[in-house]
């Protein structure tokens, strides 16, 4: 019996070893797959303000037109603490310089972060009142005009070519400034977008907070509780929520975005995992005696 008793563990070894190595491959192919990714939002960020932006734009409507860009740069720095934090880095590689860089950047991703809310919310209310074109009923007559029409984030320079295939309604409006301009339809869907937009951003800031006060418990040595349990219920509702936005966005044509949006639920997946992972071991110590009754008082 002792023999099969080593077998036994020589086989539960060799399988928890096979399960890390398929969690570390999943990791890391998502994690390359976002920076490719990451390059496709930049040239659609850099096409749009391309149509979009002249010489008199503001700062401001710069930076607005590149918050998708700014958003993704913040999220893949914010991903890679976490990943130092839960995976990487050991407690005796913890100082109080680790800590302060650590909390620094955090600081400064949050703030771009925040930024790129503004702007989501800010083109929210730029697309909310109705601002119509008065000097035209039909496309064809600003096509001498350096205006752009949208419909389903598209831009097309409006030409006598190809006025009358843009839209055949009478009723245009402006979109947050007077060198875009959509029609009816179009003008209700870049709400409904914009919505979605700013909804995302949200859901996401919601996901990372939680995921932040999980890693402040776990750090305590706090492994399981109400708290906990309830943190990862409402990350779950999050990560589903921005799912079913995916495949919104993918119900207009918009198939980046859902691809987009089920690389960062992977990707945070795997900081999920490393929390998974770490919560096992302060389980086991526990278990040992090593961590008193802290952990489940919540």
């Amino acid at each position: 019996m002792p023999q099969m008793s080593k077998v036994m563990s020589r086989v539960q070894s060799y399988s928890t070893w096979d399960i890390h190595r398929l969690q570390q491959i999943f990791k890391w192919t998502v994690y390359a797959l976002l920076i490719v990714n990451f390059g496709f939002y930049i040239a659609d960020d850099w096409a749009r303000a391309s149509l979009t932006l002249n010489d008199q734009s503001t700062l401001i409507e710069r930076l607005n037109q590149f918050a998708t860009t700014i958003d993704e740069s913040a999220w893949f720095v914010l991903i890679l603490m976490l990943e130092l934090e839960t995976y990487v880095l050991e407690d005796r590689h913890f100082n109080r310089w680790v800590s302060l860089l650590l909390h620094s950047v955090r600081l400064v991703c949050f703030c771009m972060i925040g930024y790129t809310i503004f702007a989501f919310a800010q083109y929210v209310y730029q697309v909310t009142p109705t601002v119509p074109v008065e000097s035209a009923s039909s496309l064809c007559e600003l096509a001498s005009q350096p205006v752009f029409f949208t419909y389903n984030l598209e831009y097309t320079a409006i030409t006598d070519e190809s006025c009358r295939q843009l839209s055949s309604d009478s009723s245009f409006y402006w979109l947050g400034g007077e060198t875009v301009v959509t029609d009816t339809s179009g003008l209700e869907l870049e709400r409904w977008l914009a919505w979605a937009d700013f909804a995302e951003v949200s859901i996401w800031i919601v996901i990372i907070a939680l995921i932040e006060g999980v890693v402040r418990l776990q750090d305590r040595g706090i492994a399981e509780g109400r708290l906990i349990s309830t943190f990862n219920r409402v990350k779950i509702a999050g990560y589903g929520l921005l799912l079913c936005l995916g495949v919104y966005w993918a119900s207009l044509s918009h198939w980046l975005y859902l691809w987009d949006t089920m690389l960062w639920v992977g990707g945070f997946a795997a900081i999920e995992m490393n929390l998974s992972g770490w919560r096992d071991e302060l389980t086991e110590h526990e278990s040992l005696g090593g961590i008193g009754d802290v952990a489940g008082s919540l």
